[in-house]
């Protein structure tokens, strides 16, 4: 079984400030953010698969790159929503720009979060990271149970969730400043023999890594 974990696409235009934008801040895509989800079907599309199940969070961003990358790659079956994949709720830091946060928080805390994936205390993340780990251990279960050897499973979320799926699939000894996803980029695992296989993390979607895992 292949899973394809992908992070949505951009939610700031050019001329934006970005902030912090977590489960309370319900961003649509810009058109960039639609050509990058419509770039991760064209992906699967090239190579010529269909995904048996397309899993995604419940914010606008997720649900509707979902819609778009099923559309470009032929999918027609429903998108499953999955509130365990909905991004974490970034409390006192989430609406605000990085200039803002540091003022009161430190570059440090932002540093920590972005390479270390240490959230920062006082700040009022919620879930709690061992709920978080446990939500990404619980879809991949469940996905594993119900797919079949040769299924791809495509599932789209939000940075800071799918940071918990990297440390899940790549192991304890996978560096933590390595498991940061770029909008519209996704990461490739295969499942085999009771265990998974990262094959790629972070990297542009394309056709060529596909063809690579089958």
């Amino acid at each position: 079984m292949r899973l394809i974990l992908a992070r949505h696409g951009n939610t700031f235009g050019p001329g934006d400030t970005p902030v912090w934008v977590g489960a309370r801040e319900d961003l649509p895509l810009t058109d960039t953010g639609e050509a990058q989800s419509r770039r991760i079907g064209e992906a699967l599309h090239a190579a010529g698969i269909v995904p048996a199940r397309i899993v995604c969070g419940p914010l606008k961003r997720t649900f509707d790159g979902a819609q778009i990358a099923a559309s470009a790659c032929g999918f027609k079956g429903p998108i499953e929503i999955d509130e365990r994949l909905k991004e974490i709720d970034y409390g006192l830091w989430g609406g605000r720009s990085d200039a803002e946060i540091a003022a009161k928080w430190g570059e440090a805390a932002i540093h920590d979060w972005r390479e270390r994936s240490i959230v920062p205390h006082g700040a009022g993340w919620t879930p709690e990271p061992a709920i978080i780990a446990a939500n990404a251990r619980g879809v991949c279960e469940a996905i594993i149970a119900a797919a079949a050897p040769d299924d791809t499973v495509l599932v789209i979320s939000s940075n800071g969730i799918l940071r918990y799926f990297h440390a899940l699939i790549a192991g304890p000894s996978a560096a933590p400043e390595d498991a940061k996803v770029k909008t519209g980029h996704w990461g490739i695992a295969r499942h085999e023999g009771g265990a998974f296989t990262l094959e790629c993390w972070n990297t542009l979607p394309v056709a060529d890594a596909l063809r690579r895992v089958s």
